[in-house]
């Protein structure tokens, strides 16, 4: 089976193209297999592409784990590049079929390649039930939670994946890998969620680290990217366009007024081409 490996910020995904409907459980198994850093291919998750009726192209992203998750601003990046530049879709703008519904892209192909992306990322959900958050009231906005002997507050938002936001003094320093397994499956959070400890530095500008659901620290994250915006926001800490400095890089987003919908631009790149023989 042929392979493109990708990125996103260093966020790092295998993206496999098939001509049909792909069987969703064994790319669930293989995405466990491939993405291993020591015994497969390495990766924080598998892109399956595939032909759509309803889109330009079709897309499923797994996690590390082989968990199917609903959003991923940097796969769908990697994607766009994908589709625009291997698969002779050579529009400026086109659609992508994700888990969460139609999505639009914007490529900026002047060099005859895709060097930025910019993506319609949706609306944000802010009622807990449908983030989903275990809490009362219409959002979740700083609220406390306990775990593993320290408090927290956070901000809850889902992307079309749930998002934790965690302003914290100094994000380049947090010990992620400490308190983002921790959180990430708290009991406020039914389904699980990814972890985002921020520290906002002005109106325009915020650094973001992430816990993300199913795979763990990742150099980058641009559905947590868009959360962190929409939280500073709602926290009255940020403007509704802003730079997000994540490990891997920057990442451009705005919360616009005229529409609700999140809108996030960014670079991807391609790594190489591979075969994958399964033992």
């Amino acid at each position: 089976m042929k392979f493109t490996k990708m990125h996103g910020l260093r966020n790092d995904f295998i993206i496999v193209y098939q001509n049909h409907t792909p069987n969703l459980e064994e790319f669930s198994r293989l995405a466990v297999q491939m993405c291993h850093r020591h015994t497969g291919i390495g990766a924080d998750g598998l892109v399956v592409v595939y032909p759509s009726e309803n889109a330009d192209a079709a897309m499923r992203i797994f996690n590390a784990d082989g968990s199917l998750t609903e959003q991923c601003g940097n796969a769908m990046r990697c994607v766009a590049k994908y589709c625009y530049e291997r698969l002779s879709a050579l529009k400026d703008e086109f659609t992508l079929e994700t888990k969460v519904g139609l999505q639009t892209v914007w490529v900026d192909g002047s060099l005859g390649k895709a060097e930025k992306i910019r993506v319609d990322m949706g609306e944000p959900v802010l009622e807990p039930s449908r983030i989903p958050v275990v809490a009362t009231g219409r959002r979740v906005i700083n609220q406390p939670v306990e775990a593993g002997g320290a408090q927290f507050y956070f901000t809850g938002v889902s992307m079309g994946n749930p998002h934790a936001v965690i302003e914290v003094d100094d994000a380049s320093r947090f010990p992620v890998e400490k308190w983002g397994p921790i959180l990430e499956t708290h009991r406020l959070f039914p389904n699980k969620s990814n972890v985002e400890f921020v520290t906002f530095h002005s109106p325009s500008e915020v650094t973001m680290r992430v816990w993300e659901r199913g795979v763990g620290q990742t150099m980058a994250c641009g559905s947590g990217a868009c959360a962190t915006l929409v939280a500073g926001v709602l926290l009255g800490k940020l403007a509704r366009r802003a730079v997000i400095h994540l490990l891997g890089g920057d990442l451009e987003i705005e919360w616009s007024e005229a529409d609700n919908r999140v809108y996030m631009s960014g670079p991807a790149a391609f790594v190489y081409d591979g075969v994958w023989l399964p033992a």
